[in-house]
């Protein structure tokens, strides 16, 4: 009985320290979370259990915060002032031409008319693959392929063929056959050199001329493969027409222009977010810069796109953003939007190809970039995130404040 006794009591004990841990190692959590420096711009105290309930200016540079946690102080600490990142919005219509890393194999063809299958063909080289070199040579040009094949047919040498397949390198070896149709070695393949297309410049930053473009990658119209570049370049281009977009019919800019005209800007960069290099000058004609948006700050409702639909005329139309994900890691269709512009319906059918690229603007910041367009809707579409494509160009979402 005498122990039974001293077992309640023990468990009561039990039971009273629980209850006057529970908060106090709730308070002690928060407590730990908190870190002893922060930037002021971030979003690090959402859905957390305590409130900021004093800020302070101490300096330029410096704010100093008290956090509270039912009315108890529990912790203060300096958070570092900082400048959200502004950039130039784009809008312009643009020429890409992106010249690879090689050649491209884009088909195969028979010898002589007299069904010689392609040598190429039974070396194992397939269409998408890349040519990186021949016979040590690098490989920067497809009119540099038809003197090394006469030379290695000449010798009666198979020809040392270095490519490069879904990312890995492979070696192979491929015999020059005489067409004798026309009088010459070949080896039975179709190839090109460079990729182009039309687009619209998302942003530029006018400290370091960097600049974002297109919000997706460019694949190749042949094999539908990423480009793989070593250089490239972009032109503004003129709208001349507008196919308009049809529910399973995707629509599209058409737009002229030389790339013998003067280059805007070279292409460094091409990514799931986008192509990226810096502007050679300022020819764009949107001067005034605008702050960039956290995907965390994107609202349902009212926006609007910068783009051109006819000539090099950029205009604003109105969107409407159904859904922006947080995404706080990098990820492309961050951004679903759906056209309400009725102009802009009646003239496109919605968001067409040759698009991509044109800046998201909401509550005069920058959000994104159009990307992709639902094609069984041509009036809805995918967005990017703005944060992901400065991340991709090498340029942070923000700055600190000069000391004055």
């Amino acid at each position: 009985m005498h122990v039974q006794k001293k077992f309640i009591r023990l468990f009561y004990f039990f039971i009273l320290l629980l209850f006057l841990y529970t908060p106090f190692s709730s308070i002690t959590s928060i407590f730990t979370d908190i870190p002893n420096n922060v930037e002021t711009n971030l979003q690090y105290f959402s859905d957390k259990s305590y409130e900021t309930a004093v800020t302070t200016t101490t300096s330029p540079d410096e704010t100093e915060m008290t956090f509270y946690a039912n009315q108890v102080p529990l912790k203060q600490i300096q958070a570092a002032n900082e400048t959200r990142k502004k950039v130039v919005p784009g809008g312009e219509s643009i020429g890409i031409q992106l010249q690879s890393t090689g050649v491209v194999v884009v088909g195969h063809h028979e010898l002589d008319g007299k069904n010689v299958t392609s040598p190429a063909k039974q070396a194992n080289i397939r269409v998408g693959d890349i040519i990186l070199s021949m016979n040590d040579e690098k490989i920067k040009d497809i009119n540099e392929i038809p003197t090394i094949v006469e030379k290695s047919a000449a010798k009666n040498k198979n020809i040392a063929v270095t490519l490069k397949r879904n990312g890995k390198e492979i070696s192979t070896n491929v015999k020059p056959v005489k067409n004798k149709k026309e009088n010459k070695y070949q080896i039975g393949l179709y190839m090109k050199n460079a990729s182009s297309g039309i687009g619209t410049i998302t942003f530029y930053d006018p400290t370091t001329k960097k600049y974002g473009a297109l919000g997706h990658t460019v694949n190749d119209a042949a094999t539908n493969k990423p480009v793989n570049i070593h250089d490239g370049k972009i032109v503004l281009s003129n709208v001349t027409s507008i196919k308009k977009g049809n529910k399973g019919i995707p629509g599209e800019k058409k737009a002229t222009f030389s790339m013998k005209q003067d280059k805007l800007g070279n292409v460094v960069k091409n990514s799931p977010f986008g192509i990226y290099g810096t502007l050679n000058d300022t020819l764009l004609k949107n001067e005034e810069p605008l702050d960039i948006a956290f995907a965390h700050e994107i609202e349902k409702g009212p926006a609007e796109i910068w783009t051109v639909i006819e000539k090099n005329k950029i205009e604003k139309f109105d969107v409407e953003i159904l859904h922006a994900s947080k995404q706080p890691f990098k990820a492309t269709k961050g951004i679903v939007l759906k056209v309400t512009d009725k102009r802009l319906l009646d003239k496109t059918g919605g968001i067409v190809q040759g698009m991509s690229g044109s800046p998201i603007i909401q509550n005069g910041k920058i959000i994104g970039a159009v990307t992709h367009v639902f094609v069984n809707d041509p009036t809805s579409g995918y967005g990017v995130h703005i944060e992901w494509m400065l991340e991709e160009a090498e340029l942070t979402m923000k700055e600190k404040n000069d000391a004055a």
